[in-house]
């Protein structure tokens, strides 16, 4: 081949790749789905999902921090129950928020980062606590978030709150 050859042929090639990435760079790309968090728990509603998740603490004889927020994050309801441990304050809330913000229980992120991999990414995840006790509140928007026993025991206690509202 000629080197005059292989320049047009370079020049073809290389006009012909801008303006595929010109075409592809005016595509804006699609936005991801929206999904409505809908109308944000109750004082009233907060406070039977707390009522419910306590009766089934005390059921198990178990202390727990019970937290209810908004669909934003935000404390709506908090219950402690005698004797629980001051750090579940924190938890209960934190984990609360976390099932409000991603719309899925805590325990979605715990199974996550314990099966490794490409689950370890999930301890870098601003706002995320990957521990079993948070779960969304499907009926209002929010979640409740419980801490004071182990992962799976907050995870009973908040499931049961969460289905109060069912």
């Amino acid at each position: 081949m000629s080197q005059k050859l292989v320049g047009k042929v370079f020049v073809s090639v290389t006009l012909i790749a801008m303006v595929g990435l010109r075409a592809m760079a005016q595509a804006p790309l699609a936005p991801p789905p929206q999904i409505p968090y809908g109308i944000s728990v109750s004082t009233e509603s907060a406070k039977n999902v707390a009522a419910t998740s306590i009766a089934e603490a005390q059921k198990n004889n178990w202390k727990m921090a019970i937290a209810i927020v908004d669909t934003g994050g935000y404390l709506v309801y908090f219950e402690r129950m005698q004797d629980t441990q001051t750090g579940s304050v924190d938890l209960a809330i934190e984990k609360a928020r976390t099932a409000a913000l991603f719309r899925r229980p805590t325990k979605l992120f715990q199974d996550s980062v314990a099966a490794g991999g490409e689950g370890l990414r999930l301890l870098r995840l601003t706002g995320a606590i990957p521990i079993d006790g948070g779960v969304p509140i499907i009926m209002d928007g929010g979640a409740v978030g419980v801490s004071g026993g182990s992962g799976e025991q907050d995870g009973l206690v908040a499931k049961a709150g969460s289905a109060a509202v069912k």
